[in-house]
């Protein structure tokens, strides 16, 4: 692959991880630098280490991969956006966790935005590349955007509190379904 179309595929995987992370940063108060960096690092790892194992299962069975990521994807996006939608729409202030202790929550988010980047991994696998430089690319490109986006969130989260975690609660639950609909349909 030329160093282009790596660096293209690198900020296509890194694009959910980027609305993920905006929604974050929208519903975090007022995200520190330490917290977006540590989402940065979260999903960028996450997202460098997906097509790694995709790679390794589709030169091992490439077909079972396929079979269900769509449903890991699915179940992980949604149910991080159903709590995000439940939490805004009914939770009172004070049984609100606090969003920069979600380490859990990031990491279920970070392996949902990333299972597409699994299955690139298991194309990647049938090409023969060098699968080290692009995960690198690619974990480095979502550091980037997953960053950016938790900054960008909080401009938008000051400005529509609440109805920010609404939308993305929903634009998540969008995502898994996206990516359930594509695979089924």
């Amino acid at each position: 692959m030329t160093p282009t179309a790596i660096t293209v595929l690198a900020f296509t995987m890194s694009v959910d991880a980027f609305a993920v992370s905006l929604a974050r940063g929208a519903a975090c108060k007022e995200p520190r630098l330490r917290e977006v960096l540590r989402t940065g690092f979260i999903f960028g790892t996450v997202e460098a280490l997906t097509p790694v194992i995709g790679w390794g299962a589709g030169m091992a069975a490439s077909s079972y991969v396929q079979a269900f990521d769509h449903w890991i994807a699915f179940t992980l996006l949604a149910g991080v956006g159903l709590r995000m939608l439940w939490l805004a729409l009914f939770a009172h202030e004070e049984e609100r966790p606090a969003v920069a202790q979600s380490f859990l929550l990031i990491v279920a988010a970070a392996i949902g935005t990333s299972i597409d980047a699994m299955a690139v991994g298991v194309s990647l696998a049938i090409l023969d590349v060098d699968i080290t430089i692009i995960a690198i690319a690619i974990g480095l490109a979502t550091f980037l955007m997953s960053s950016a986006g938790m900054m960008l969130g909080r401009m938008i989260g000051e400005r529509f509190g609440r109805m920010t975690e609404v939308v993305a609660g929903l634009a998540l639950c969008v995502i898994g379904a996206t990516i359930l609909i594509e695979h089924i349909g």
